[in-house]
């Protein structure tokens, strides 16, 4: 039975632990910068209908160093772009290839194509979600902080598909996580509906009400992809909760500052904070090819 991977809730706590494992294995073995046959003779590809650095390159250049074979699918360069209906691509791609990474607008659509794909389906982002970040971003918790439990992560800024993906992900971790974000802009309801343990979530709309204790201080961009329109309206709504030294006069001297990225410099974020001894963004990034490495391997049964 193929292994799908559309949301963090696809995986349960046991086998985020068994990605770690396969994850930091993989780090081990940077220096040596050697190709394995771990996706030997696979065929992967890459949907997307959304800009991305990251993930695509993190992705392709993982699915290489394991051995397999990556192939970069524009949206708008397949007939997706003319009309053809998921159902049949889906159907169809599924005879070309051994799974699919797609990058799209709206989580119904990946599910659909889930629903038809006789592959492995993995999502690259959403709107609603960004599954594969977040998965990252808590192995690269567990590298920094050796343990995950009694963790206290704060985020600030607008509800997003990162911060709905870190909701359900610390739900699935027992993870205490707190947000503050505008009234207008707060997670998505269902998420927080849909939460096995609510006292895990503490939201507010006042920037600075969890900062005190928060071992973890993340934020993402104010206007994301496709959000573009509400940009000068996000701007002035958002300036409250940029992370600056301000904000944080209260944060512990200890606590690690996160951002997916691409950071916005002097929007949600001062380069005092992100270039700080603080910051770990640049090892969440560097994370996220072998965080995928493990991934694909989970999901290809590889390891």
């Amino acid at each position: 039975m193929k292994k799908d991977f559309l949301k963090i809730k696809d995986l349960s706590k046991e086998e985020i632990f068994r990605i770690f494992d396969i994850t930091k294995y993989f780090k081990s073995l940077k220096k040596e910068k050697k190709i394995t046959d771990h996706l030997k003779n696979l065929t992967i590809g890459l949907l997307f209908s959304k800009p991305s650095t990251r993930t695509r390159l993190s992705f392709e250049v993982a699915i290489y160093q394991l051995g397999g074979f990556p192939i970069y699918l524009a949206s708008e360069s397949t007939q997706i772009s003319r009309g053809e209906s998921i159902k049949d691509t889906a159907r169809v791609i599924s005879k070309y290839i051994d799974g699919i990474i797609i990058r799209t607008y709206s989580q119904e659509e990946i599910e659909e194509f889930a629903k038809y794909s006789e592959i492995p389906v993995i999502n690259a982002l959403t709107d609603l979600y960004h599954p594969v970040q977040i998965l990252c971003d808590f192995y690269t918790i567990y590298e920094k902080k050796g343990i995950l439990e009694n963790i206290k992560i704060t985020y600030i800024g607008d509800g997003n598909n990162i911060c709905n993906t870190l909701i359900e992900g610390c739900d699935l971790l027992g993870i205490e996580i707190r947000v503050s974000c505008p009234e207008e802009y707060m997670p998505d309801e269902k998420v927080i509906k849909n939460l096995s343990n609510k006292k895990i979530l503490k939201i507010s709309s006042i920037p600075d009400a969890f900062i005190e204790d928060a071992d973890i201080i993340y934020t993402d961009t104010w206007v994301s992809m496709g959000d573009e329109k509400e940009r000068e309206k996000r701007l002035k709504i958002f300036k409250e909760y940029q992370i600056n030294k301000k904000l944080l006069k209260k944060a512990k001297k200890d606590f690690l500052f996160m951002h997916c990225l691409p950071a916005h410099r002097g929007e949600e974020v001062v380069d005092e904070i992100i270039d700080s001894p603080n910051s770990i963004v640049i090892e969440q990034a560097e994370n996220r090819l072998y965080t995928q490495k493990g991934l694909l391997c989970f999901i290809f049964e590889k390891i």
